[in-house]
């Protein structure tokens, strides 16, 4: 079954397209074919914050994103996913497709946790980052099956500087996850956390939940749903589009580059 899947990487930066096209390549579905793209791909240049763990850097490339979304609807794609553990703008991208399928990491994530242990924790890479994640977590229903929170105090852009020593924190934090706080499964909290679930899950002896991973092949599974039974996003109540009409009387279109028209009209 064929199957188009565009991953965007909310940011301005270049530095883990490759990286994370690699990663998606050697996992994914032979007949499932994967375009990698950021914000700088758009505009040809770096342009825009690196990562997003403030809620000012995540407004500036929320436009962007929900362009992203568009544009792979417009152009074929079957799924788009939005690359961050915060799920940006996915209720605001399953609004404004029709069609095709929208994931992010934690929804993504945690809905496969739920199938794997009773209780959860999230690895995060600093304290800031809980608030948001925390209130996703009782947005999606599962304030009950979170066991903990457990940051290593490194920022996105710190993960991959030195991966031994990120590699120790995780373990760390995630062997106190389990031992002290009750958990049966762990959560990698950021998808810049690539790479690091194989040695964690085989050190402590349950199931470590890499973002990535997590989040294309849950859009994958959507998309086989979709394709075999039907099964998309319900536009009755949360997701229901917004009318056209009202977005021309506004004249957004003017305003807001993710809503140019040609990309709303079949």
């Amino acid at each position: 079954m064929k199957k188009k899947i565009l991953w965007i990487n909310p940011v301005g930066g270049i530095d883990f397209n490759e990286p994370i096209k690699n990663l998606l390549e050697e996992i994914k579905q032979e007949d499932t074919e994967v375009k990698v793209v950021s914000m700088a791909d758009r505009w040809g240049k770096k342009i825009g914050p690196t990562h997003v763990e403030y809620h000012l850097y995540e407004e500036i490339v929320l436009p962007y994103t929900l362009a992203e979304v568009k544009w792979a609807e417009k152009n074929g794609f079957d799924a788009a996913v939005i690359g961050c553990f915060y799920d940006p703008g996915l209720d605001a991208a399953r609004e404004i497709v029709d069609d095709i399928i929208v994931t992010a990491p934690a929804e993504s994530a945690m809905a496969i946790a739920m199938s794997l242990g009773h209780k959860f924790s999230i690895i995060v890479g600093r304290r800031k980052w809980i608030p948001q994640m925390e209130s996703n977590v009782i947005k999606y229903g599962l304030k009950d099956r979170l066991a903990s929170f457990r940051p290593v105090g490194l920022g996105v852009m710190d993960f991959h500087k030195d991966e031994k020593k990120t590699a120790e924190l995780i373990k760390r934090e995630a062997r106190k996850a389990v031992e002290e706080d009750g958990a049966e499964v762990i959560l990698l909290g950021c998808t810049i956390q690539f790479g690091f679930y194989k040695e964690l899950q085989e050190e402590i002896g349950v199931p470590v939940i890499d973002a990535v991973n997590a989040a294309f092949k849950y859009a994958e599974f959507l998309v086989e749903l979709k394709k075999r039974f039907g099964w998309k996003h319900s536009k009755i109540g949360g997701y229901e589009t917004p009318p056209l009409w009202e977005m021309d009387s506004w004249k957004l279109w003017d305003e807001y580059e993710f809503l140019e028209r040609d990309n709303w009209e079949k």
